[in-house]
């Protein structure tokens, strides 16, 4: 398994913030690039994974999906 960085963020959140408005579900930290990591075999698989949990057809919006090293 390799380890992957995914970069992502919410464009309704982002959209609420523009207006300075609270989004109802999420909190305005998604309208900024979050960093998450995640195990995987591909990167396809890493952003499947991030997919799952945080859907598109909630807004969601994957910027990058890099592998990473972890150095012991």
């Amino acid at each position: 398994m390799k380890n992957y960085e995914i970069t992502i963020f919410n464009k309704h959140v982002r959209e609420h913030a523009q207006d300075d408005k609270k989004h109802p579900q999420y909190d305005m930290g998604w309208a900024d690039q979050r960093f998450l990591q995640v195990e995987a075999r591909s990167s396809d698989e890493a952003r499947k994974s991030i997919l799952r949990r945080h859907p598109e057809h909630k807004g969601f919006v994957i910027v990058d999906v890099t592998e990473v090293t972890l150095f012991e």
